[in-house]
């Protein structure tokens, strides 16, 4: 379509701020980045010392590297909107995110409307495609302890097993209480055409807005995670847990995101912001460890299904309506807007800043002395 000469203004104007936008995220990555590796192993004796306090600090560096991501979306006016249970009430429980997966922006999302749960990403651990390993952010994510996992049947079997390993030996030693998982295993339109052939000959619901999950993960991590079960109801205590008495996962957060239109938001809108200002909405369902049945796959794969199925009506609703529906025996639902603080978001910037100047300088003065 050709461009009109009213138009051409306001789109130089968009072109010039996403360059602008793009110089200052890759400023943010160069100063960041290398200053969160530099503190690591500058703080390696006191994981020695004390593994709790340095994964707790490490946390914390981590949780201010995921607020600057969400600010590059909050400077574009891309903001969030929760809806259903309120999960700041269980941010000191231990449990897993269930969320449905579009695009990348959802990543960037979670990042965002996370922020303001006390210390729930600090003690938050990833599963995320293993091609994340790979990008700027991999080397993060890896100190971090969260898992990269590898998609299609000929790795099925393995990543299975590595996952296992990797939550023995990571999840407890580390704090982590948290964990996030996108169970449908890829993008939304990469999968559903797939995921209805396979609902199609299996008689399964046929789903527009999600596609049926995939079990593999969301088994290996209840499994691994959830303290025996004792008539139903789970046991307390943990024989892996080092110094004190884990309950084991207490919750699943059954969480949706939805865009308005059902356009979502990808990581390069997120970082250049040439979309319009919008409102992602994000529905949250808690439910109690207990009531989640561990006995059998079948028994597993049902209820997973089922809240997929359930998603699927709450995307319909909110594509309908612009909203999400009502919980059960209430008249209307309410939503409440996710904020970031400006102040907070400087300060996180000018220590990144402050950080990476320090940094150069150290290793300049060791340079001079060495060479």
């Amino acid at each position: 379509m050709a461009v009109t000469l009213e138009e051409a203004p306001w789109l130089g104007w968009i072109l010039v701020r996403a360059l602008m936008r793009f110089a200052f995220m890759v400023a943010n990555n160069v100063f960041a980045l290398p200053s969160y590796v530099l503190y690591v192993i500058v703080l390696q004796p006191l994981r020695v010392l004390d593994s709790k306090l340095f994964w707790y600090i490490e946390g914390i560096m981590y949780k201010w590297l995921l607020g600057i991501v969400a600010s590059w979306g909050w400077y574009a006016g891309y903001t969030v909107m929760e809806w259903g249970d309120d999960i700041k009430a269980i941010s000191n429980d231990e449990a897993v995110m269930l969320v449905n997966h579009q695009a990348t922006g959802d990543v960037c999302t979670l990042m965002m409307c996370l922020q303001d749960k006390g210390l729930v990403i600090v003690q938050m651990m990833w599963l995320m495609d293993h091609i994340f390993k790979y990008t700027n952010f991999g080397i993060v994510s890896l100190i971090h302890g969260d898992f990269f996992i590898r998609q299609g049947k000929s790795h099925r079997d393995q990543q299975l097993l590595l996952l296992k390993r990797h939550l023995e030996n990571n999840y407890r030693s580390r704090d982590r209480k948290w964990i996030v998982l996108f169970p449908e295993g890829g993008f939304l339109r990469k999968r559903r055409e797939t995921s209805q052939a396979f609902a199609k000959k299996n008689n399964l619901p046929f789903l527009t807005h999600v596609t049926l999950p995939r079990i593999g993960a969301t088994k290996i991590i209840l499994s691994t995670l959830a303290a025996r079960q004792e008539n139903g109801i789970p046991a307390g205590g943990d024989t892996k847990e080092q110094g004190s008495k884990s309950q084991g996962l207490q919750w699943v957060i059954d969480t949706t995101i939805a865009y308005p239109k059902a356009e979502p938001l990808d990581i390069q809108t997120w970082i250049l912001g040439y979309r319009k200002p919008t409102v992602t909405h994000v529905h949250y369902r808690i439910f109690p460890i207990k009531d989640v049945p561990l006995e059998t796959d079948d028994a597993l794969v049902d209820w997973l299904y089922q809240r997929f199925i359930e998603k699927e009506e709450l995307l319909s609703h909110f594509y309908k309506t612009g909203a999400f529906p009502p919980p059960n025996g209430h008249n209307e639902a309410v939503s409440r807007e996710m904020t970031l603080s400006n102040i907070r978001l400087f300060l996180l910037h000018s220590f990144v800043f402050l950080s990476g100047y320090m940094w150069y300088n150290i290793i300049q003065y060791f340079y001079h002395c060495l060479f």
